[in-house]
Parts: structure tokens; sequence; C-alpha cells
């Protein structure tokens, strides 16, 4: 299985500008550029998309882990902070927090913080990251 996104960037790191589409079209020709990423200027960047992919993938991997101890998940809701640093090598995305509060029947505290952090270890997008991903998990009942 193979899915594809795309960029287009045009002129200097700093002056220039870029769009980023994805094949189901969710994302087309949506702008990026040098503020967006590294001040304050509204639009999406590359860390943002990472967060939204990994909150996603964790989300999911949770509810599959979930469904194999034979638990539901009513709802589970998950926000990633990406740490973008600056080191002697250049930029690098050196951390991402995890914060998920899921409500899910039957289950307790030790299963759910169990089936977290096999999520965490173990969905697709944290095995592709090299930083350090951290992660708060609560339990809603």
């Amino acid at each position: 299985m193979d899915r594809k996104a795309s960029a287009h960037w045009e002129g200097g790191l700093k002056d220039g500008q870029g769009t980023v589409s994805t094949e189901s079209g969710v994302l087309e020709a949506t702008n990026y550029s040098f503020k967006k990423r590294f001040e304050d200027e509204p639009g999406t960047n590359p860390e943002e998309l990472i967060g939204a992919a990994h909150a996603s993938c964790f989300s999911m991997a949770l509810s599959m882990i979930l469904g194999e101890k034979g638990y539901t998940a009513e709802a589970i809701d998950t926000n990633a902070r990406v740490t973008l640093s600056q080191s002697t090598d250049g930029f690098d995305i050196s951390k991402i927090h995890l914060e998920v509060e899921a409500s899910v029947s039957g289950a307790d505290e030790a299963a759910f913080k169990e089936a977290a952090e096999m999520a965490k270890d173990n969905c697709p997008v944290s095995k592709v990251l090299n930083a350090e991903i951290t992660m708060e998990a609560k339990l809603k009942n």
C-alpha cells in the first residue's frame, strides 16, 4: 500500500513559498512558508502535519490494541506536540509529546496505560520517527 503527497516550492528559503497536496485531495495546493514554519504566521507546516499524522496513527493503534484486549474505546482524543530544535547539525524534530485522553468501557488504569504504551511504541508513525517520544495518558470513566 502506497500513499502519495507532493510539495512545490518557489523562491529562497525566507522569501519563498510553497504548496503541499495529498493524493486524497484533503490538502490541495495548501500554502506553506518560512513564516508559517518558523514564525507565527497562520498556516500549515511540516511539523504540524507530522503531529497530525502521529496523533491519528497513535489513536488508531490504541483502538486496535484495546480491541485485542477485549475493550472498546468510546472516545480517544490525542494531541501531539512536535518540537523543532536547532543543533550544531541544523534543525531536527527532537521530541514529540503525545497527550491522550480516552473513555474505554471496562478498562482499568493499568490495562489502559499498557495499551497506550504499546501504541506509542508500535504505531507506524512512531516507528519512522527519529525523535524522543513521550506521552501522558489519562483514562476517563
